[in-house]
């Protein structure tokens, strides 16, 4: 068996580092959402959403460069033009999304998204025994969800 630098089985991380290379596409396009929301959110709740969009991007943009420099820990090359992201990403694009719960709707359809993603490539993590890739995955997964549920109980 052929290892990478790092030990692990190349073969496997190859699978691995595709299924990191489709997150940080979906990530990044989760990211450019979040930015457009922090713009042109308009209305009552402004103020409230206007801030959270800000954190929510400046943590997006954080988990996009612990993908990347995943990616190249496991011996890959991190996807990065916009459109190697727009031909493989799958998440929902918000374009001129203004109105509070629209925006906040789409930022949990994008989680959603981003969640499935997560968990199919912890399962690749796992066949590789990947213990790095593990820890990463699910500490996002975690911090999701609880997104997820924040943003559903704000929806009621």
């Amino acid at each position: 068996m052929k290892t990478t630098w790092i030990g692990l089985d190349e073969k496997k991380s190859a699978t691995v580092i595709d299924g990191l290379n489709k997150t940080l596409a979906n990530f990044q396009v989760y990211y450019q959402n979040l930015r457009g929301l922090h713009w042109n959110i308009t209305g009552k709740n402004f103020f409230e959403l206007h801030v959270k969009f800000e954190e929510l991007y400046t943590d997006a943009q954080l988990k996009i460069d612990l993908i990347a420099e995943r990616i190249l820990t496991l011996g890959g090359t991190p996807l990065h033009t916009f459109a190697d992201y727009l031909a493989i990403a799958k998440i929902e694009i918000g374009k001129n999304v203004t109105d509070d719960k629209n925006a906040v709707n789409l930022i949990v359809e994008n989680l959603k998204t981003l969640l499935t993603l997560l968990r199919k490539n912890l399962k690749s993590a796992q066949e590789l025994e990947d213990e790095g890739t593990i820890t990463m995955l699910t500490d996002f997964v975690m911090q999701l969800e609880k997104q997820v549920w924040m943003f559903n109980a704000w929806l009621k």
